[in-house]
């Protein structure tokens, strides 16, 4: 399968100002850009910056940002899942994981989020795809937003509806560990019924629950 990339923008404003939402974009582009040092759920801000400059030159790899004149704020991941997880066993062609999606402080709850996700769907190449997230409540930054667990996954929600992502049913063992965790999916309008059939395989491999 040929993973087809068209670049798409838009502005959002916000209290604290205008941002650039865009991508996906290339290694250089993001090697060029300063990555901002509040940008810490997953990895130190270096480091992180490093791989998401890796995985936008991988061939299926998308990255789109929220960015603040030249300095990213926010970003959202798409790749093919992990190899450790069961949701790359069907080594499927067009099944993209949405990663990670992080926006800094300052500029939360002015939907960037929903934004980061509305201008990875604008390309018209991910009706090719099945695109899943995980959500694990342990990810989450209950602290720092002050929320409990079922706001936060409520925000989560709300934000992956944004993109077409809705919630789909699994008994894959770490998100049945606790009921707030979910799987959350987008299935694109050209992806034929053997792949669904294929993914609905995966979100049900313990037979007896099915």
């Amino acid at each position: 399968m040929e993973h087809i990339k068209t670049y798409n923008a838009m502005a959002v404003k916000t209290q604290n100002g205008d941002l650039i939402i865009e991508g996906p974009v290339t290694g250089n582009y993001l090697a060029s850009l300063d990555f901002h040092e509040d940008l810490i759920a997953f990895r130190p801000p270096n480091q992180q910056h490093q791989a998401l400059i890796e995985i936008a030159d991988l061939p299926e790899g998308r990255i789109l940002i929220a960015r603040d004149h030249h300095t990213i704020v926010g970003y959202v991941t798409f790749l093919f899942p992990d190899p450790l997880e069961r949701w790359s066993q069907g080594k499927m062609e067009n099944l993209l994981e949405l990663g990670a999606i992080e926006v800094i402080p300052k500029y939360r709850g002015a939907s960037v989020g929903k934004s980061l996700l509305k201008v990875s769907m604008m390309d018209e190449a991910m009706e090719d795809y099945i695109i899943i997230t995980t959500e694990y409540y342990w990810h989450w930054d209950l602290k720092g937003t002050k929320l409990n667990v079922w706001e936060y996954r409520k925000m989560m929600e709300k934000m992956m509806n944004a993109g077409g992502l809705e919630w789909f049913a699994t008994d894959d063992p770490e998100i049945s560990s606790h009921p707030a965790n979910c799987l959350m999916v987008r299935i694109g309008k050209r992806v034929d019924n053997e792949s669904i059939q294929q993914f609905d395989r995966l979100r049900f491999m313990n037979r007896f629950m099915y």
